[in-house]
């Protein structure tokens, strides 16, 4: 996509002191199609909303679809809505099975669940690792064929917590013993980045112009953090919301960002404020664990073996 800004700096202001980017400086999306996952609140919803008013033609992909026909509704624009549960391998091949052979410029992973009591998906994943990663990485392969831009996957920077200790539970990914809500989030969260890493190696090797990015809202007030097994922490969130947090709609301009501006392969997006909490998007670091090719590695072939799911041959060459 190009990166030529819709609008551009008023004369008031100060050469030395570009404005902040924002999505009224996202460029023309006319004819260009835009899928994101968990549209119907939230960031995704924003950044769905935030593509639809640029010209894009954007693909709401939601469990529920009465609340993605509601918020569709509520967005404008050219939309459509399609059924996606990612805690459901079925339900991500099937609608990896209706979408047929329709180009798609941009795939945004942006669904997610966060520090849930200890539960399960339909295919025996612990539910975040199973719903933020290998939902995202199952529909991802499915649906890269057609894929013609890029690849953006929401992360967090939860996947720093714990620090040199977070880590890819490859002996226990399921978290069947030890389990803590905040810890199996770190390590979903850990495991969207480390995805990135490898798809974009991969896309590299195969000569595809693909390219795969991550971003961060860094902290948003949402209903994501509504879920928390611990009241205590859903206090703590819920203070940090009102006092701390930014809304939906600045907390969807990292993803915007990476989904429409010319940035290398594996960039990761997120606030430019102190601590990464707010502000407007820019190019943000990522922990030691998070950059590690052989842990991407090792977790690409874990994924492909639990979904049943791999690189397609000729991804990203259409």
């Amino acid at each position: 996509m190009s990166s030529t800004p819709s609008s551009t700096p008023s004369a008031s202001t100060p050469a030395s002191r570009p404005a902040k980017w924002n999505a009224s400086r996202l460029p023309d999306l006319s004819g260009r199609t835009a899928l994101v996952t968990g549209a119907n609140s939230g960031i995704g919803r924003a950044a769905a909303a935030a593509l639809a008013r640029a010209g894009a033609h954007v693909v709401l992909a939601v469990r529920d679809p009465e609340r993605g026909r509601s918020a569709a509704a509520a967005i404008g624009g050219s939309t459509e809505v399609r059924r996606l549960d990612l805690a459901d391998l079925s339900s991500v091949r099937a609608f990896a099975d209706e979408w047929g052979e329709r180009p798609l410029e941009v795939l945004i992973n942006n669904a997610g669940v966060m520090m849930l009591p200890r539960q399960e998906t339909r295919d025996g994943f612990e539910m975040q690792f199973g719903t933020n990663h290998l939902g995202h990485f199952a529909l991802t392969n499915l649906l890269l064929p057609y894929v013609t831009d890029r690849v953006v996957t929401v992360s967090s920077g939860a996947h720093r917590w714990g620090g040199a200790r977070n880590r890819i539970r490859f002996e226990d990914l399921h978290w069947r013993s030890g389990y803590t809500p905040q810890a199996a989030y770190a390590q979903s969260k850990l495991a969207n980045l480390l995805f990135t890493l490898e798809l974009q190696r991969r896309l590299s090797e195969a000569g595809s112009a693909v390219r795969a990015l991550a971003a961060h809202p860094g902290w948003s007030a949402t209903n994501l953090q509504s879920h928390a097994a611990n009241p205590v922490t859903r206090a703590v969130m819920q203070l940090g919301n009102r006092f701390i947090a930014q809304d939906d709609t600045a907390g969807a301009l990292p993803t915007l960002y990476a989904a429409t501006q010319n940035l290398p392969g594996a960039s990761y997006v997120g606030p430019s404020g102190p601590g990464e909490l707010r502000g407007a998007p820019t190019l943000v670091g990522r922990s030691p664990a998070a950059s590690d090719p052989e842990a991407a590695r090792r977790l690409w072939d874990v994924s492909e073996e639990l979904t049943g799911v791999g690189f397609p041959v000729g991804a990203g060459r259409a």
